[in-house]
């Protein structure tokens, strides 16, 4: 992995953002082709200053890997939209994101983290556990999704 690697704030609405969600929903399409998997919404309002945030990871400037958290109430934040370009895996820039995004967390004041994953993201359930989340029932718009896997992880 390059030296130059820079996460920052940007825009949902944002070129580097808008490449990344499609090429997260592709992958996540591919993936789960049963009838009724669905790739739940983030909107660009949830990730404004003082309600959430999303975050770019860039590579010798070029956008790898994205992350965003969004306030789920004053105690509360999720972490939504998790992705890392297949030609960045396996260097350890997921865990930068999620760090990234924990601070944000921390930042917003809340004490907890929560997440929404499915079964067939195993790297991705791994980075969770080894970054201390732990399984919650279904929360939210989770309920009665049959593929989804909660977690979080208590501030």
């Amino acid at each position: 992995m390059s030296d130059s690697i820079i996460i920052n704030r940007e825009d949902l609405t944002g070129e580097a953002a808008v490449w990344l969600i499609q090429a997260l929903n592709a992958e996540l399409s591919a993936t789960y082709p049963e009838p009724g998997a669905t790739h739940f919404r983030l909107d660009p309002e949830e990730t404004k200053e003082g309600r959430g945030t999303f975050l770019v990871a860039r590579v010798d400037g070029v956008p790898m890997a994205c992350g965003a958290i969004r306030k789920n109430d004053d105690e509360t934040v999720e972490i939504k939209r998790m992705y890392v370009a297949p030609e960045a895996r396996g260097q350890g820039l997921s865990r930068r994101v999620l760090s990234a995004l924990e601070a944000e967390a921390a930042r917003l004041n809340v004490k907890r983290i929560v997440l929404e994953t499915e079964p067939r993201q195993h790297a991705a359930i791994a980075l969770y556990e080894r970054s201390g989340f732990q399984r919650i029932p279904a929360f939210g718009e989770y309920i009665g999704s049959p593929m989804s896997i909660c977690m979080e992880k208590r501030l």
